[in-house]
């Protein structure tokens, strides 16, 4: 899995039958200081994220393994909204 923070929206209004009625989402993924280390991820949403949130994405086949996005044809799915991130020092 991977931190991320959501940073917009995505709308297709021509998309796979099996994208219609999912969330777009777009996600810089974070470190866990919030630096961007990679921009502009599209991400499905299972857990009602918005923007602003820093949100836990799985990618891969583990993206269509969360709930609600089984046979999507989706990389990257958003699996949880964090609350806190804590680093040792």
């Amino acid at each position: 899995m991977k931190l991320a923070r959501v940073i917009g929206t995505v709308t297709a209004t021509a998309k796979d039958l099996q994208l219609v009625g999912a969330t777009l989402l777009l996600c810089d993924i974070t470190d866990g200081l919030d630096n961007v280390v990679s921009a502009a991820q599209v991400a499905t949403d299972t857990v009602g994220a918005g923007v602003g949130d820093t949100v836990l994405i799985t990618t891969g086949s583990a993206a269509r393994m969360a709930a609600g996005s089984a046979g999507m044809p989706v990389d990257a799915t958003i699996v949880a909204v964090v609350d806190k991130v804590t680093l040792a020092k």
